[in-house]
């Protein structure tokens, strides 16, 4: 099949993160040139922390980060300043080291009961990005969104066989995952597959099934969440090579 955007394989994981900071910075020059501000959603798990600590070096010296707006894109409900929250890692790693302002980090999960935080993170959004969330998408795009991709194929906090896949209108979810026995919040492809651009960021041998699942297997996303992005051609999938070592066909 064939997938729109982009597949980019990197050698090896200097590479890949080399590669995921060009993009990066790229994308945060852009939006700040075009319009003053830089929004990005950030994804959790382990992947993306060597990007957010050498953004934090010289590497991310080229971007304004007083400009920058960040959103979390998905989260776990725990408590503020729990080591397995996202926030809590992209603050250690990335947020704290760059000074950013409370006022520039929307953080999805306000420590409120889980649907609660789910209508907060709407309106924070409404307010951010514009258009009315009962009516419609965003109205304006978020420049970059971050995703990574689990060893099931979900991404963000979107996993299989949950009703987010039948929601077609709302821009955030609040789902009981049970098969890692937490609530999380996250966006959804209403918000998300609007982004000017999508940055997928798979590394590792362990990834190699779910990105030939996800990019060469039948159309699901029910079962393979990611696929709810393979129509979007600003999509593009960067890998290192074992995370590509089973597909079919690869740069």
């Amino acid at each position: 099949m064939g997938v729109a955007g982009q597949i980019v394989v990197e050698p090896d994981g200097p590479a890949w993160t080399a590669a995921a900071v060009e993009r990066f910075v790229e994308a945060a020059r852009t939006a700040i040139e075009r319009e003053g501000r830089f929004i990005v959603a950030l994804a959790g798990g382990n992947t993306p922390r060597g990007l957010y600590e050498a953004l934090a070096g010289p590497a991310g010296d080229a971007i304004d980060w007083g400009a920058a707006i960040v959103v979390i894109g998905d989260e776990r409900c725990l408590p503020l300043g729990d080591p397995g929250r996202n926030l809590t890692m992209a603050t250690e790693a990335l947020l704290r080291p760059r000074s950013l302002e409370a006022s520039q980090i929307v953080p999805l999960y306000d420590g409120t009961e889980p649907r609660e935080s789910l209508d907060q993170a709407t309106r924070w959004l409404a307010e951010l990005l514009g258009g009315d969330p009962r009516s419609g998408p965003p109205s304006r795009p978020i420049d970059l969104v971050l995703l990574g991709l689990g060893d099931n194929c979900h991404t963000a906090s979107l996993f299989p066989g949950l009703p987010w896949a039948l929601d077609t209108t709302s821009w955030v979810v609040a789902e009981y995952v049970e098969v890692v026995g937490q609530w999380r919040l996250s966006l959804t492809p209403m918000v998300l597959s609007g982004a000017r651009e999508i940055l997928f960021l798979i590394e590792g041998a362990a990834k190699a099934s779910a990105v030939a699942s996800v990019v060469e297997g039948p159309i699901d996303p029910m079962v393979r969440p990611a696929q709810a992005f393979l129509g979007c051609p600003q999509v593009t999938w960067l890998l290192d090579r074992p995370a590509a070592s089973e597909l079919s066909t690869a740069p």
